[in-house]
């Protein structure tokens, strides 16, 4: 066994890698983990799953071929669609993925999740998630195919399709969440029902299609024919009273409705399919394309032309062509995108400490809950939603009298994104009067494709591409704050904050059990992110107004003694 270890990675996947050799390799093999170059291991759809593994052999030393590496993986999220594989970029920068023998077992004296590879060269090892492949050859009498991966996936190549020519077919679930996503974006699509899920088929390109291909692809229906049927759905409504008199001469009143179905009858007859096509990264709209719907849930349709994604959109009123590509661009490209939240904290026991850890949105308050049951601080710091991809970096800086060792951290959505760094003050004797060393973190968002390898290494191409920041956090004003205030300025403070009950909510959730700090720092961070993003707002003089308001101008004046840096950032 051969062990690397990466300092401050907090990964919950073992720092090992597992090689059984001839006799004599561990004289010649060394073995390191290479976490710095995570985000070059992972190309389109893929997701890493494990540390990045270097396994070398000295320079000049013989050695022979095959040996079996096992790395150790974790999967947070398995699905039928997609695959697990060992990716292996060798010394020349060869990339070659290999199915692993097995995915289980025991190894350490541990049982987990383990991919076992037998090879036959040394580079750079990760395990990847990546869309299951189904590769098939068409013959010339034709083929009826469901794919695997979704059995309602079905394609029917007829007789003399091809002549004996390989196909590739994968899967992109689009679930309705991300259709919502989409939609909340933008207006225009606010009559797209449902979609399909994205099909992507690789054909002989300089083989046309020599008879139609029949494909048919899930797309949920309207869910609102569902309630329609069973009377819930009532667009428009007429009332009468009625009223009874009994023999004991009591009269009762009551309502009866009528339930006019008719417009929304009409209104679903008018429901639409259309299929779009891509070819070239390029998609369009195939307007003499029929859509037949055999079942509920299913479509289906005829090819003539070669295309290398499919995608079905339901529709309740025609949508433009224009905003048709749009959205299917939009899927594609959101279906990789992941809404995260950059958090700070402070170790109890190690003041200098300071981590930053990149948490899915959805999992925030989880993730928060669990940290502060690691030793963590209650004082929380976190950053607005930010939109980021596999494998995109945030590049920390910090301004003012701090600085820290470890400036990078690379998302990886299968992983834990946590970073920890140590903080030093760049002047000791620059902070004059204050008790506290000021400083402001910035992030810069680094996408992969602003990466390029160079000696070994993952730099940036160009640092012009750097950008504005995606996210500032400046703790040392509110941490002040929070530290100053009593409990009934706290409740004051809230009050002429003016937050919304939802807002006040959260506050709750996020303060926990922690105590008045906790409280009133979460008070005006959540303030602080309610504000809208106005360059140059004077957030400070708003503040400072508040804090005379609750009777604290002596912390009003004080505000705006603070670095004019962090002031503006505030």
């Amino acid at each position: 066994m051969l062990t690397g270890q990466l300092e401050g990675s907090h990964s919950d996947v073992p720092d090992a890698c597992f090689i059984r050799a001839p006799a004599g390799a561990a004289k010649v093999l060394r073995c390191e983990v290479a976490d710095a170059l995570s985000c070059l291991m992972v190309t389109g759809s893929e997701e890493l799953l494990s540390r990045v593994i270097r396994v070398k052999v000295e320079h000049g030393a013989a050695f022979n071929f095959p040996v079996t590496v096992v790395v150790p993986f974790q999967a947070r999220h398995r699905s039928s669609y997609r695959d697990v594989a060992v990716k292996i970029i060798d010394e020349d920068k060869r990339v070659s993925y290999i199915a692993p023998i097995a995915t289980e077992g025991v190894y350490g004296g541990q049982r987990g999740s383990f991919a076992e590879v037998k090879v036959y060269s040394v580079g750079l090892f990760a395990v990847v998630s990546c869309l299951k492949q189904e590769n098939y050859t068409i013959p010339r009498k034709g083929l009826s195919l469901k794919l695997p991966m979704d059995p309602r996936v079905c394609l029917n190549y007829l007789p003399g399709s091809f002549t004996l020519f390989p196909c590739l077919f994968q899967i992109q679930p689009l679930d309705a969440v991300l259709l919502a996503s989409v939609k909340s974006r933008n207006y225009a699509y606010h009559s797209v029902v449902s979609t399909s899920l994205l099909l992507y088929l690789t054909h002989p390109t300089s083989r046309p299609l020599r008879r139609p291909l029949t494909v048919t692809l899930p797309c949920p229906p309207n869910p609102a024919k569902k309630k329609l049927h069973t009377g819930v759905f009532a667009p428009e409504v007429a009332y009468a009273n009625v009223h009874i008199v009994n023999r004991d001469l009591k009269r009762f009143c009551f309502y009866v409705r009528f339930i006019d179905t008719s417009v929304k009858s009409k209104e679903m007859s008018n429901e639409s399919l259309v299929v779009l096509g891509s070819r070239d990264k390029q998609w369009c709209v195939m307007d003499k394309v029929t859509v037949r719907s055999p079942q509920k849930g299913l479509v289906s349709f005829d090819l003539m032309e070669n295309f290398d994604r499919l995608l079905v959109v339901r529709l309740l009123s025609p949508l433009r062509p224009c905003h048709l590509t749009c959205l299917a661009e939009e899927l594609e490209e959101s279906v990789c995108c992941h809404a995260v939240t950059v958090v700070l904290l402070r170790s109890r026991d190690e003041p200098r400490a300071l981590l930053v850890a990149v948490v899915p949105s959805r999992d925030l308050s989880w993730e928060l809950h669990r940290l502060r049951a690691q030793g963590y601080s209650d004082l929380v710091e976190t950053s607005s939603e930010i939109s980021m991809r596999e494998a995109d970096q945030l590049l920390l800086r910090f301004t003012g009298n701090i600085t820290c060792t470890g400036k990078r951290i690379t998302f990886h959505s299968q992983r834990k994104n946590h970073l920890l760094v140590h903080l030093t003050e760049v002047d000791p004797f620059g902070n004059y009067s204050s008790p506290h060393y000021k400083g402001t973190a910035i992030f810069y968002k680094v996408t992969r494709g602003q990466l390029e390898w160079r000696d070994d290494k993952a730099v940036l191409k160009d640092t012009k591409l750097l950008g504005d920041p995606v996210c500032s956090l400046s703790d040392s004003l509110l941490l002040w704050l929070s530290e100053e205030l009593s409990e009934e300025e706290t409740a004051l403070l809230a009050l002429s904050l003016r937050l919304c009950r939802s807002t006040a909510q959260l506050v709750r959730i996020r303060a926990g059990s922690g105590g008045l700090s906790s409280r009133a720092f979460t008070i005006l961070a959540m303030w602080r992110r309610g504000l809208p993003a106005v360059p140059n707002q004077p957030k400070a003089s708003l503040l400072a107004r508040y804090l005379a308001k609750i009777g604290r101008p002596d912390l009003a004046r004080e505000l705006k003694c603070f670095n004019p840096a962090l002031i503006l950032l505030l």
